[in-house]
């Protein structure tokens, strides 16, 4: 059993529940939504199928819910305030049965983080609430593709905030958590390529001192202690096909650093992991996409090759 929340209503998240009825793909999946919302979107869709409050396997045509119920009807494409506790609240109760062992995985669907913080609710993304949700001490965003994978030492933050997040044990512990990910995943000896934050890595200190003060000392020091480690590289050069040869995964210092190129290179085939957490977390890499909610222009691509990626961790996992 996969745990999957939608996410946001007035998104795509119910269309990608109702269309895995369609695909064949909601065997063993437990949708953490309100039956009413995936009922109608189902409708507006023309896509039959039969709703089973339960979590056992479903049969054809048949979709299983954990239902939340929400006083509120939430229509295709219009974003609405009151979405925001009936998301967070499916988010909540869908980590809670991950904690209890019920499930083996949760998938998220696409959020709106700005409607969350318009409500009132400060919010900056996934990564975040399930760290604290879950009291884990560190988790790590990282995305992959076929070919590449890509972890963030800082995610969600302004540009300005970068540097001064940018220190010895934070990215001690978020090299860590990559490093003991991937071994669980079968990786027994991860190599991971690590960029520097500055243009050409800091030029010997000509275009930034982080390189010489933080990251390199850093690496040489976790090396010593039996890590894999290469670099600080200049994240310019970081993702050719020369530099990428024998490497595991690559450490971005900021969101907006290593994912244009990933999702460049598998946008549609990627999937949002989440390190560190006390069970398999995965999400698709596309937002909400208000504009295309309840009609015939979905594309299931990233839910599916997500799916199928999730099902490969469990694996990894449970032969690990």
């Amino acid at each position: 059993m996969i745990a999957v929340t939608p996410g946001e209503p007035a998104g795509i998240g119910p269309d990608l529940a109702v269309i895995s009825v369609q695909k064949k793909l909601a065997k063993n999946l437990l949708f953490f939504a309100d039956p009413d919302l995936i009922r109608s979107r189902a409708k507006l869709l023309n896509i039959d199928l039969k709703i089973v409050e339960s979590d056992s396997e479903v049969k054809s045509n048949e979709i299983n819910i954990y239902p939340i119920k929400s006083n509120h009807s939430f229509i295709p494409g219009e974003l609405n305030l009151s979405s925001a506790e009936y998301v967070l609240n499916s988010i909540d109760l869908a980590i809670d049965f991950n904690l209890k062992n019920k499930s083996e995985a949760l998938i998220t669907g696409p959020i709106h983080k700005g409607i969350i913080n318009q409500a009132g609710i400060p919010f900056t993304g996934h990564t975040e609430y399930l760290e604290k949700k879950t009291n884990s001490k560190k988790t790590v965003m990282m995305l992959a593709t076929d070919n590449l994978r890509v972890a963030l030492a800082t995610t969600h933050l302004p540009l300005s905030k970068v540097p001064e997040n940018i220190n010895h044990e934070s990215l001690r512990q978020t090299i860590t958590v990559i490093h003991n990910s991937l071994v669980n995943l079968g990786i027994k000896n991860p190599t991971i390529l690590v960029c520097g934050l500055n243009p050409h890595a800091g030029e010997d200190g000509y275009l930034g001192h982080e390189e010489i003060e933080i990251i390199n000392p850093l690496i040489q020091d976790m090396n010593k202690e039996g890590f894999n480690l290469l670099g600080s590289v200049s994240a310019d050069t970081a993702f050719t096909p020369e530099s990428l040869k024998g490497v595991d995964v690559v450490l971005s210092m900021f969101h907006d650093q290593g994912l244009p190129v990933l999702k460049t290179l598998g946008f549609k085939r990627a999937i949002n992991i989440t390190l560190g957490l006390p069970f398999i977390r995965t999400s698709v890499d596309h937002g909400t996409a208000i504009n295309l909610a309840g009609t015939d222009q979905v594309n299931s691509g990233s839910f599916e090759y997500v799916l199928d990626y999730t099902e490969g961790m469990i694996k990894s996992y449970g032969s690990s």
